[in-house]
């Protein structure tokens, strides 16, 4: 077993890192000693380091299974820029590469190998892999398998069988996007019932979250976009046509633009997704089709001009933004046709539990985008995980909504959950508040209780308001694997009793967009121009070796030169993301412009 100090080195020399994140140390330990693991981690949270760096310090090549080609080359671009082995085995191989990437495999020159589920399942491969010392196998990406997921894949399904193939090699289980039932499922398909589990924070606090009313949308987005100035973002929309004629808009507006989704020829998108990753393209408008194997560091906003379909999706997607730690910006433009569009969609599926697993996904988005409270406390809470205190960072928390004491209508609420059983939704519970004279409310004897009716001064979006609310803050909870179902939790005990003041918020109009500048980044005026130097000076190393700009350096790289000005070699290994290789190849040419600025 390696000691502290030999990982601690590797991640400095080849990595470039001073640190681990958290739960990193310890997820790499274990998976050296061979145990299994079970790993959720946000986007940006550093899962690929958990099998990256075992794969160079246990015996045999690490197989990583990729759903997608251009991630597989992203990642396999940025570990070669670092000096290590890594090769991706895929359909895109010219019949020679993939022959040399065949025989490296069998010479043991690999470290990693990429490859894509309906490869490494093949029977053909299987036999090849059985003659090969094999370090560790890590699914990435692994909700996938789930059917809970919001991204099922069937070829994944078929990893299940791994174990059986590879007894006693370790496996890893990676994702940023499940909830507890997703969780479960991917434990089972993958059989990792007696995996070490490890679930790091949801949070990114670094992207600032906020919901605009949608509109005239067309004139919000590029008012948006125009406060963004020179930076990277992705606006997603949900259909081929909306995204084409954003696009054109945006264009005749004098934009870096491009369209992207699944209509187009792979050729066109190929060439959208390289100009983008390269920084010759500023913002791509796409579907979700663009993004999932977009490991680009600097994207610096991204925006849903149509709400998601889950709060899976949309996290996913605004996770794309900021990865490198650097302020970020996550805009979603919600309206009430949004709603409907997705209603009448879900409808269409003919798979009645996938339509109510879908439909209690779809509540729970617009429960986010209605939210009056903390946008991170929804966005977390959905996930399982509770905030202390507001963020600070979303458009509720500095452009605060007006509260009120609102215990007596959180104790009517509590009360007619209470009263109903604990075993209706959120609809029928204010049917019951309001006194709806309703079929259903008679015919289960609802009209009888002492709840009904004692919140008929209110409206029905105003006391779906308050239940929403109630959920965000923990006092009640929905089941998802029993239609939704209203139950109470622990924390409404001392509400219902009169022992805590509650205050919520009331119902607002509009909410605001601000610019983000360069200070909040961390740079000082005068520090601005170097900045820029330092980009261009990536931007054309990039262009000579044919890689993406942040394959050189990150963002968050240059920001650091910038601040810190090092003049030494032994000065810019202090630099995060500056390790031994890339010291030896770029170093001289980022200190001549650092001193010569």
């Amino acid at each position: 077993m390696p000691s502290p100090d030999t990982l601690h080195r590797t991640l400095r020399q080849v990595f470039g890192l001073h640190e681990f994140r958290p739960r990193q140390q310890e997820i790499i330990e274990n998976l050296i000693a061979g145990e299994d693991a079970f790993v959720l981690m946000p986007t940006g949270g550093g899962k690929s380091l958990c099998y990256q760096l075992p794969a160079l310090l246990r015996p045999g090549v690490a197989l990583v299974v990729s759903p997608l080609i251009s991630l597989m080359k992203d990642q396999v671009d940025a570990l070669t820029a670092n000096g290590v082995a890594a090769a991706y085995y895929n359909s895109t191989l010219p019949a020679g590469k993939a022959r040399q990437v065949l025989a490296s495999l069998h010479a043991g020159e690999l470290d990693l190998l990429y490859v894509a589920p309906e490869r490494l399942m093949n029977a053909a491969f299987l036999d090849r892999l059985s003659e090969i010392p094999i370090s560790l196998i890590a699914v990435d990406e692994a909700h996938c398998v789930s059917q809970w997921g919001h991204d099922f894949r069937p070829e994944y399904a078929a990893l299940g069988a791994l174990r059986e193939h590879f007894p006693g090699i370790p496996l890893l289980a990676l994702t940023a996007t499940a909830d507890a039932h997703t969780r479960e499922d991917i434990v089972s398909v993958l059989r990792l019932e007696h995996a070490a589990r490890y679930v790091a924070s949801f949070d990114r606090p670094n992207i600032r979250y906020t919901v605009l009313e949608k509109h005239r949308g067309m004139d919000q987005l590029t008012q948006f976009l125009k406060n963004q100035g020179s930076d990277s973002g992705i606006v997603y929309a949900l259909s081929r046509k909306r995204t084409e004629e954003l696009a054109t808009h945006l264009e005749v507006q004098g934009m870096s633009v491009a369209a992207y989704h699944a209509g187009l020829p792979a050729a066109v998108r190929q060439d959208v997704q390289e100009r983008f990753i390269k920084d010759d393209l500023q913002i791509v408008v796409a579907t979700v089709a663009f993004g999932m194997g977009i490991d680009k560091p600097n994207v610096r906003y991204v925006v849903h001009y149509d709400m998601p379909k889950n709060i899976e999706g949309y996290y996913q997607e605004t996770g794309r933004a900021g990865r490198d730690g650097l302020p970020s910006e996550a805009l979603l433009l919600f309206g009430a046709q949004d709603v409907a569009s997705a209603r009448r969609m879900l409808e269409q599926n003919q798979n009645p539990e996938q339509r109510r697993i879908e439909t209690h996904k779809l509540q729970a988005m617009v429960g986010f985008a209605e939210s009056l409270t903390c946008r991170r406390r929804v966005l977390l809470g959905y996930f399982s995980e509770h905030l202390d205190q507001d963020c600070g960072n979303c458009d509720i928390c500095l452009n605060p909504p007006e509260t009120f004491d609102a215990t007596v209508q959180a104790q009517k609420v509590l009360s007619c959950v209470y009263r109903v059983g604990e075993r209706f939704g959120i609809k029928h519970v204010v049917d019951v508040l309001r006194g709806a004279d309703t079929e259903r409310v008679r015919s289960l004897g609802h009209h009888k209780l002492s709840t009904y009716g004692i919140g008929n001064e209110m409206s029905e979006a105003e006391w779906t308001s308050i239940v929403r609310q109630l959920i965000h803050r923990g006092l009640l909870t929905q089941d998802i694997a029993h239609y939704s179902v209203l139950k109470l939790t622990e924390q409404a005990r001392p509400v219902l009793k009169g022992e805590e003041q509650l205050v919520l918020a009331r119902p607002r109009i509009k909410t605001k967009t601000r610019k983000r500048s360069r200070a909040a980044a961390g740079l000082e005026p005068g520090d601005e121009g170097l900045f820029e130097a330092l980009r261009a000076l990536r931007k054309s190393l990039a262009e000579e070796q044919g890689v993406p700009p942040y394959v050189v350096f990150g963002d968050a790289t240059l920001v650091e030169m910038a601040r810190r000005r090092p003049s030494s070699d032994e000065e810019l290994m202090m630099i995060t993301g500056v390790g031994e290789k890339k010291l030896q190849r770029y170093g001289a040419e980022f200190l001549y412009t650092i001193s010569s600025f």
